[in-house]
């Protein structure tokens, strides 16, 4: 039997004693290049354009000969006004795309010896970069949707005559959500949160080609997809799969979301659960790529990404 490849030397590419080892210059100059890849880390003005700069080296810094403009290998990316070292932003990747499950703000905290505030907006914000890869990204060919609920757990009274029925609207907390996600087989994963499942028809129109081959379960609401689309149905009161109909590559992607929740982090606010949504749609499409890869993706995203403006700062505020 052929060996499984996530457990063979080819997956791992990359470790956190090489990155040690390089020290900062080579991890500064291994941001050049991912900023700068098309001038092979020669440093480009992020306000004119131009290609011809001075070198500020006591500061990191570089001033643009046309327009004067001072500015770093991380001005205008999603790691503008960042404080950690370049090594310890590397290592941080690394640690990250390591993490096939997810991986909880505590533990990387922990790893990277900093505060769990800086952990949680650091992880938020590798998270927000590489969401960039499927922003308008459109799916063909045969696509599979299905939801999953999140959230919005009752505890159980402990006396049973203290107990109500959880199932009732009257006694829901407001915090339960709809992952709603859209996969294209050997393809891509599109998670979307919602209120309800059926909001899912709605995200279909927007991001599944016409021409393209649904799949669904057999949930009432997703009757409106055979007005749209050529639609295939599985009832999984009666099997799971039958010859090529099915909704098993979505599922997989939601049982790897769930572990993510329930193993790692435990407890995920509504507010943010589009974020590890996404996250876990990154790890399951580029399940079968090398750590070094996923962390040079990974780079490559959030040295192009844009300054965010959900996590620019470290506290998040209800006016913004």
């Amino acid at each position: 039997m052929a060996q499984h490849f996530l457990l063979s030397a080819k997956a791992r590419t990359l470790s956190l004693k090489a990155i040690y080892q390089g020290g900062e210059e080579k991890a500064y100059d291994t941001f050049r290049k991912l900023r700068w890849a098309e001038t092979d880390g020669e440093a480009v003005c992020p306000r004119c354009g131009c290609t011809d700069a001075y070198d500020i080296p006591t500061r990191r810094k570089f001033k643009c000969k046309a327009c004067y403009h001072q500015f770093s290998v991380t001005s205008a990316t999603i790691f503008a006004s960042r404080k950690l070292a370049f090594i310890d932003l590397l290592g941080a990747i690394c640690i990250f795309v390591n993490a096939a499950k997810g991986l909880s703000a505590l533990q990387f905290s922990r790893d990277l010896d900093v505060q769990y505030k800086t952990a949680f907006v650091l992880a938020h914000k590798l998270r927000e970069a590489l969401a960039q890869e499927t922003a308008d990204h459109t799916l063909d060919d045969e696509v599979e949707i299905d939801g999953a609920y999140f959230g919005g757990h009752i505890r159980p009274a402990n006396l049973k005559t203290d107990r109500i029925d959880r199932r009732r609207a009257k006694y829901q907390t407001g915090t339960r959500r709809v992952v709603v996600a859209l996969r294209e087989r050997g393809g891509r994963t599109l998670p979307f949160v919602t209120r309800e499942e059926r909001d899912g028809i709605d995200i279909a129109k927007q991001r599944v080609a016409r021409d393209a081959i649904m799949y669904a379960d057999e949930a009432s609401h997703w009757d409106a997809l055979h007005a749209g689309w050529q639609t295939h149905r599985i009832n999984h009161s009666e099997a799971y799969s039958v010859l090529d109909v099915c909704t098993n590559q979505v599922e997989s992607y939601f049982a790897r979301l769930r572990r993510m929740v329930r193993g790692q982090h435990h407890h995920v606010s509504p507010r943010y659960l589009y974020q590890y949504a996404n996250h876990a749609a990154w790890l399951e499409d580029h399940r079968r790529e090398s750590n070094g890869d996923l962390a040079g993706r990974i780079g490559r995203l959030a040295m192009t990404a844009p300054v965010s403006r959900q996590w620019k700062g470290y506290w998040q505020r209800n006016a913004a």
